[in-house]
Parts: structure tokens; sequence; C-alpha cells
């Protein structure tokens, strides 16, 4: 019986040491670039959207991701909250941070560490009304993160828009490709029509950043600012996607985003393509684009305020 369970300890002790054990592959799943999605607008369903696009980068990029969700104090994720996002704190060890924001006016001990992330020349992706991130009301300490922040950062601040017109019945803007424009984050990717009404970033009193490199132009198929004369202040198209710099670190920004554009293999890809760009590899970048076909499925609801959203969900949800 002694040598019986001398025999049973040495096995044990032998498949303890076996390098094809489950926890030997753990430092290689460390060493996959880390990306955090930071997700908290009250109209265009990133909390459904960027998990999908998360789970396309595990994919195909081969990278850990993590989303991060407005809040609720029951832990629900309620995108109306604009002052909770918990577990910023993800972004300390982070590659890359990918942000669709609106109006957060988060509390300090969670804007520091988009705030650092920013800071610390790594590489970011931002959609649609992350150019209006936070809103700081009468708080002279943090008004510059209204506009500022976002046009340093992103390419361009909020101004205004070309009109709704009844949101997700039909494209509001027609996306082409710029002519003569050659990047690898346009691989595979063309022209579509987008449910994103279009954003005015460039064109009269307006200047975008001009360290953007501009990927892509809008026109809008619909604009309320027809009716009133200001299309030499609002032009119908200015450009939806670009690139930038920011402090060295590089930047790809899109101001599509409506959850239906989504639904377009066209916008996954040019968002695969950006991020991989953002993370240096321009290189990698399939001639074609990376497969943009979506894991599961994505079935968001339709942009909109109030309870639009898919209300008494856990993050785990998504």
């Amino acid at each position: 019986m002694k040598h019986f369970f001398s025999a049973i300890t040495a096995l044990v002790l032998l498949c303890s040491c076996n390098p094809s054990t489950e926890p030997a592959a753990a430092p290689e799943e460390d060493n996959k670039p880390y990306i955090v999605f930071v997700t908290g607008d009250e109209e265009y369903r990133s909390e459904e959207s960027m998990p999908m696009l998360a789970r396309l980068a595990e994919r195909e990029l081969g990278v850990r991701t993590k989303v991060l969700f407005a809040l609720d104090s029951a832990g629900y994720v309620n995108p109306n909250v604009t002052d909770n996002i918990p577990g910023l704190e993800a972004l300390d060890s982070a590659d890359m941070m990918v942000c669709f924001l609106r109006w957060r006016n988060l509390p300090d001990d969670q804007a520091k560490h988009i705030l650092n992330f920013a800071e610390s020349g790594k590489p970011m992706v931002g959609f649609r009304t992350s150019t209006h991130a936070f809103m700081y009301k009468d708080d002279s300490l943090r008004q510059h993160l209204n506009n500022d922040w976002p046009t340093a950062v992103f390419g361009q601040q909020w101004i205004t828009h070309h009109g709704h017109f009844e949101d997700g019945h039909d494209p509001l803007t027609k996306v082409e490709l710029i002519p003569r424009t050659k990047s690898p984050i346009l691989n595979g990717v063309s022209g579509f029509p987008a449910y994103s009404w279009l954003y005015h970033v460039d064109g009269g009193k307006w200047t975008i950043n001009p360290n953007t490199k501009h990927l892509l132009t809008g026109t809008s198929l619909r604009s309320n600012h027809q009716d009133g004369g200001r299309l030499d202040q609002f032009p119908l198209s200015n450009p939806v996607a670009w690139t930038n710099d920011y402090k060295g670190a590089p930047v790809f920004f899109t101001t599509l985003g409506h959850p239906y554009d989504w639904k377009n293999a066209n916008m996954r890809k040019l968002a695969l393509n950006g991020i991989a760009w953002a993370l240096g590899r321009a290189d990698k970048i399939p001639a074609n684009g990376y497969n943009a076909k979506v894991v599961g499925t994505y079935l968001p609801n339709n942009s909109g305020f109030g309870e639009k959203f898919k209300t008494g969900r856990k993050p785990e949800a998504f």
C-alpha cells in the first residue's frame, strides 16, 4: 500500500509539471494587446455595438478586450446614467482605448483614467458622439473637456448635424471614399449608405484639427440646413472618418456609428482596419480588409433617447 501511494504521488507531480497543462497558456494570453472599450451614450446604442465590435476584434486581431458600461445603482446597464462607468481603472493597464461616449459628467476618480490614458501616448479609437464625450456645466475647472479636449484628441468637437428625419427608417448620409486617398484602413472598404445623419466638422466658421488626415467623406441626403439657407456655413459634404495624432498617439475616428450603420459590413471592416492601424499593424491589414462577419447575432435597438435601450440587463448580457 505504501508503494501504491508513492506511485500516485509521483504521477501527480509529473502531471503538474507537464508543459501542456492549461495554466501554461496564461502568459501567451497576457501577451495579447489589451483593448478597453468605454461606452456611455444615451442615443446610439453603443452598449450593443461595442460588445459586437469587441468580439470581432478578438477573433480577427487576436486581442483581449473589456467593455465598460454606464451602470445604475443596481448594476444594470443604463446609458442615461451620465456620471458612472465602473471599472475604468482597467485603462491603466490597457494597450488601447476605444471610446463611444456622449456628454458624460464622470466624477474625478473615474474620469482621470480616461484623461490619463489620452496622455499616455497609446493608441485610441473614437466613434460618433465622442466629439462630445464630456459635459461639465458651470464647472470652470473642467469645461475644457467639453470642447477643447475632443478637438485635440479626436479631431473635432460637437458643432451641429444635418437632422434626424425618421431616424432608422432610411439612410441619411452617402459615404464615399475620397478620390486618390490611400490608406490600409480603407482596404476592402466601399462607399455605403449610412443611417447616421451627417455631423458638421469642417467648413464655414469651423476648421477640423489640422493634424487630421481624411479617409471618407459623407454627403447628407436630407438636411435641415437647406431650408434655412445655411449651406454656406454647413455644407452638405463633410469628412466622416480620419486619423489624428495626439502627442504622438495614433488615433482613428469616425462620426458614423448609428446602431444600424453597424449592420453594414463596410462599417465593421472600417472599424476593424482602424483599430489595427492604430495598434501599429497597418502592414498586416489584408488587402480586402478583415473578415467582418458578425460573431453570433447583432440585432440592436434603434437609436433614440429615453428608454429605447434594452432595459433590465447587466453587463454580462451584452
